[in-house]
């Protein structure tokens, strides 16, 4: 018998891929995507992709567990050519035995030009967990999204991120703030006339509060964990400064993206330099790690 979950995330993308197969394609540069020449070209037409990503670990925010969670992701996305866009994905947990569909997500957002070198997009997502999630971010329930980017010359483009998260009933919103730096590197016609080789090395500050976290941490009972009293104190400390506004992480990626006809290639390292982490004396059960590495891997199709 299909859970409540699994129905309701199933129905929404059988009726996504049901609408895409009567629309007119093309390509069109999607708000996941760096606009390469190729794009440039073919803008002003509508685009559907579809593919699959692996995760090597679910960390948000530069949080993680201490047992590594790595996630498949098959993805679905509808761009039309005034900017508007649907999308969906489910998270798959191979490691587990039982309960391997364990959330997913859908979208719609709109990608716009402010001038030739300012862009911005602005979204929402609807997020859905199983009631046995332990993923870090599974007390959010959606999202909304607004983001800039301005390109110096082609040598380096700035760009602000803000995100609002409404969190599941009885836990604080949560608001963040990211700022991050990116240099492209773009090769054509490695072993095609039109292929694309884009490379983009990222810098990125993540910043925000962490009622998210607090949920987290009550999940995994760490909250009734027995310890001394000078850690009760401490953790109780840690506990009630969630809600502020800080600064959670700083992360070094180099995202890869290679381009031949209808597939898209990609591969992204992430290097992330945790901060304001739940205290050592008192993490015996999470994660305590100053950094972490984890990458994200897929292959689309893109029409």
């Amino acid at each position: 018998m299909i859970k409540p979950l699994h129905k309701t995330v199933l129905t929404i993308l059988l009726l996504l891929f049901t609408f895409t197969a009567f629309s007119q394609t093309g390509d069109l540069p999607g708000a996941d995507e760096k606009t390469t020449p190729d794009d440039k070209s073919n803008a002003g037409t509508s685009s559907f992709k579809f593919g699959l990503s692996y995760l090597s670990n679910n960390v948000f925010m530069g949080r993680s567990d201490t047992v590594r969670t790595p996630m498949i992701v098959p993805q679905v996305k509808y761009a039309l050519k005034s900017g508007i866009y649907f999308s969906g994905s489910l998270d798959f947990l191979p490691n587990k035995k039982k309960n391997k569909l364990d959330g997913g997500d859908i979208s719609a957002g709109y990608d716009f030009d402010i001038t030739q070198d300012l862009s911005g997009s602005a979204s929402y997502a609807k997020l859905f967990y199983s009631q046995t999630s332990t993923q870090i971010a599974a007390a959010i329930s959606s999202t909304f999204n607004i983001n800039f980017n301005y390109d110096i010359s082609d040598i380096i483009s700035p760009s602000i991120s803000s995100d609002y998260n409404i969190n599941k009933q009885g836990i604080g919103n949560d608001f963040f703030v990211n700022l991050g730096l990116t240099h492209d590197f773009i090769n054509q016609g490695i072993f095609g006339d039109k292929d694309i080789l884009l490379i983009s090395p990222t810098a990125t500050v993540n910043t925000g509060t962490q009622n998210f976290y607090d949920a987290y941490l009550t999940k995994k009972k760490l909250k009734t964990a027995k310890r001394t009293a000078a850690q009760n104190a401490l953790f109780a400390k840690y506990i009630s400064q969630l809600s502020q506004y800080a600064l959670l992480d700083y992360e070094i990626s180099a995202p890869l993206e290679y381009k031949s006809g209808h597939f898209i290639f990609q591969f992204t390292p992430i290097y992330a330099i945790v901060k304001n982490q739940l205290p050592k004396t008192v993490a015996a059960k999470i994660s305590d790690e100053p950094s972490v590495f984890y990458f994200e891997t897929g292959v689309f199709l893109k029409f």
